[in-house]
């Protein structure tokens, strides 16, 4: 049976055929040949890849392209290129609930679960449904003014805030619920959820939390006291943070969206109603993929 998408056009998408879309990093220089592979692949099987449009006529696939992935059904996305990618391509579909995978062609990856050595036999995996679906707590951040509360999007790894160009110190006043934690001089503060523990907080020395605990971590940047340390809170909390006589301070979602506030601007983050859906593998245990991303990835010193 066919399926009829919203522009009226009928793909051949039969009953029970996968459609999948795939979304790969035109700056990664072996996007191409991950591209040729995966369409090889599926090549005769019951499944319907597509496109956007751009990516489709860099990659030669032409008719293999859609003016708008987001508005036709799809079954799973797959991200090709490094965490920023998928990340990408999770926040796009966001709304839809569709599970994104993501093949790793970055540094780390902790979460694109495919490196290119086993593409075949995880696209293999995924044609037979041998994969888990992960629900990732997502985070709200909002800006509250004189004007009201403006919703600014939805992040998976943290919601930052901080000082743009060379601005001073920043001056904040961190709120948990409705109670008045303290103030601090610091160059910014992070909002992140567990699954970006191991993105900027950890590199501003906040802890390291399994993707499965519901919590908040809260990590200052370069904090100007001894009284700021990170601390990990309840998902249901609400964490505030007014900035105080600053001009120069940016609010940045997953630090692909940035918007910029203005001084007495309150920004608030609360865990969203809606989840990310990361596709995962399950002879990947999460402790050997830590061990094997940041302690095996370097030499040891001799």
């Amino acid at each position: 049976m066919a399926r009829q998408n919203i522009f009226g056009t009928v793909f051949g998408v039969e009953a029970g055929m996968m459609q999948i879309a795939v979304f790969p990093n035109m700056s990664k220089r072996r996007s191409g040949e991950i591209v040729d592979r995966i369409f090889n692949f599926y090549r005769n099987k019951d499944v319907r890849l597509v496109m956007p449009a751009t990516e489709a006529r860099q990659f030669r696939k032409e008719e293999f392209g859609l003016p708008c992935v987001e508005r036709v059904h799809i079954d799973m996305a797959l991200s090709i290129g490094g965490d920023g990618t998928l990340l990408g391509v999770c926040r796009r579909f966001r709304e839809q609930g569709i599970p994104v995978c993501g093949i790793n062609l970055g540094t780390l990856g902790f979460l694109a679960d495919i490196e290119p050595r086993e593409l075949e036999s995880r696209l293999g995996k995924i044609l037979i449904g041998e994969y888990i679906v992960e629900h990732r707590l997502l985070l709200s951040g909002y800006v509250r003014n004189e004007l009201g509360e403006r919703f600014l999007g939805n992040a998976i790894n943290d919601v930052v805030i901080a000082k743009s160009g060379v601005a001073r110190m920043l001056r904040l006043e961190l709120f948990v619920n409705n109670t008045h934690l303290l103030n601090c001089k610091a160059d910014g503060i992070i909002v992140s959820s567990p699954t970006g523990s191991t993105a900027y907080s950890l590199s501003a020395g906040g802890p390291i939390l399994n993707p499965t605990i519901r919590a908040l971590i809260l990590t200052p940047i370069c904090a100007h006291t001894f009284q700021l340390r990170p601390i990990v809170v309840s998902e249901d909390d609400e964490v505030r943070i007014k900035v105080s006589a600053n001009k120069d301070c940016m609010v940045t979602l997953d630090g692909q969206e940035s918007f910029k506030i203005q001084p007495n601007d309150e920004v608030i983050v609360r865990k969203s109603k809606m989840t990310a859906q990361i596709v995962k593998f399950a002879d990947k245990n999460y402790y050997d993929v830590l061990k094997a991303k940041l302690w095996n990835a370097y030499e040891p010193i001799r």
